[in-house]
């Protein structure tokens, strides 16, 4: 057992831990966010506002792709930092080699059943005749890196369970940094001229490097996780169980996002009075933007998972409590000065993504991310629970966090929204169902931080 790891999430100063293990967290995301936003923004230089959509299009199966791979990294990391917790080795072995052959064979069979229904799955997913093109060239190429990709990012998880941010920091920036060198080589015309196909495939080669990075950093001798390339059939059956039951929420959560974003695209099909590709285009925008802007204060979950998961597992729940707290704190604040963001510079950033300049698309477009960040405020309650029920090993809890926010608010108050006010109904909803789950969470996290409050006296009782 690494003592220094150990001792690190058990005993170093808990405010100072969350942001030693955030901040690696939060550059690699931030760096993984700018390649997608530079990647869309290219696309849209090279081959017009239309072009976008086809990255929209395609955000459906690429969100299930990471829905599976979050699935098994972050059910793999809770158990792991548990087992951590506790000095239990077998289970920390069980569980990385478990979860990478879970992993290879899952997302093997995604790849293929891509391929084989790529046009069915586009026309479902709501492509129009303006943008099939666009998007079949984009995800036929993308489906060749699923395997580095998801493996990268079970990777990822299980070392920030070990302690090593760093390390999972260093592997998504290589990633995402190579990425944004490639993609004007290969998208613009002075380098190959590939427009879509050009950023798919330096998608693919910078997933592969990345992967090449953080899998070599886990064979090696200083690693805690033990990663055995030789018995490929020696996997547990107990642990894959495990590993679903607490990673079951995230890979809800991301489907749902994929199911959320094909309603949409459908109906805005249905309800758009003009061509529905600029308004995919438009919602593409958002949504790329959104993940740029907000995706690095999901880094502060990425650090305060293994935080929750090892002191729960070592029972010291002051440290528990005050981890969540400062991190909610942070996370609030952050999504806050977001929604300030997007309320000022929205108009902004959609002039930068329109070549043409075309007014339509900045002016609907703008006044629509600003009615969806109104959200933006609460949300954060919401993120912070859903993963401390995940990191504590309470699945149940976890999955009705999950489908909260788009499952069981969105989905039935976008179908009373759009039918009365049009498309404008879509961009409400947003708001509204954030609002609700929001200071829904923010009751729940409350009562669960009295709940850490009393075991912690308890447990002074005791000792005393």
């Amino acid at each position: 057992m690494n003592s220094k790891n150990s001792e690190l999430l058990g005993n170093y100063n808990v405010r100072k831990l969350l942001i030693k293990l955030s901040v690696p967290a939060i550059l690699g995301m931030a760096v993984n966010a700018l390649y997608n936003f530079v990647d869309t923004l290219f696309v849209a230089w090279s081959s017009g506002e239309i072009a976008i959509g086809a990255l929209a299009i395609a955000f459906p199966v690429h969100m299930i792709i990471i829905a599976f791979a979050l699935m098994i990294g972050v059910g793999g990391a809770s158990v792991f930092s548990r087992a951590f917790g506790r000095g239990d080795k077998k289970t920390m072995v069980n569980v990385v080699n478990t979860a990478l052959r879970m992993d290879f064979v899952g997302a093997f069979i995604i790849a293929v059943l891509g391929y084989i229904f790529l046009d069915e799955l586009l026309v479902l997913f709501g492509a129009t005749s303006s943008n099939m093109q666009f998007a079949k060239d984009y995800l036929g190429i993308i489906l060749l890196g699923i395997i580095p990709m998801s493996l990268q990012m079970v990777l990822n998880n299980l070392t920030r369970a070990e302690g090593k941010a760093k390390i999972a920091m260093y592997s998504m920036m290589l990633g995402a940094g190579l990425n944004i060198l490639l993609d004007p080589i290969f998208i613009f015309d002075f380098g190959f001229g590939l427009g879509v196909k050009g950023a798919a495939i330096a998608t693919v080669i910078s997933q592969v490097v990345g992967f090449t990075f953080i899998f070599s950093m886990a064979l090696s001798k200083n690693s805690e996780l033990q990663i055995n390339l030789k018995n490929w059939v020696d996997i547990h059956f107990e642990t894959i169980k495990n590993i679903l039951i607490i990673g079951g929420p995230t890979f809800i959560r991301n489907t749902i996002w994929a199911a959320l974003a094909v309603i949409v695209y459908n109906l805005i099909n249905a309800y758009a009075v003009d061509d529905p590709a600029i308004y995919i285009s438009i919602y593409g925008v958002i949504n790329r933007v959104f993940f740029f802007i907000f995706l690095p204060g999901y880094g502060v979950v990425q650090g305060l998972v293994p935080i929750v998961g090892f002191n729960y597992g070592a029972k010291k729940f002051d440290r528990l409590k005050d981890a969540i707290i400062f991190a909610t704190q942070i996370v609030v604040v952050y999504f806050t000065l977001g929604f300030v963001f997007v309320q000022f510079c929205a108009i902004f950033v959609f002039r930068i993504f329109s070549e043409t300049n075309d007014q339509f698309f900045i002016s609907y477009g703008s006044d629509a991310f600003k009615i969806i960040s109104i959200g933006y405020i609460l949300v954060g309650f919401h993120i912070i629970l859903g993963a401390v029920y995940q990191a504590l090993g309470y699945p149940i809890k976890a999955f009705l966090v999950a489908i909260s926010r788009q499952l069981l608010l969105f989905i039935p108050i976008v179908f009373i929204m759009t039918p009365r006010y049009g498309l404008m109904g879509i961009w409400y909803t947003f708001a509204i169902a954030d609002i609700i789950a929001g200071l829904v969470c923010m009751v729940i996290l409350y009562y669960e931080i009295q709940v850490l409050k009393k075991h912690h006296s308890n447990k002074k009782l005791i000792n005393n």
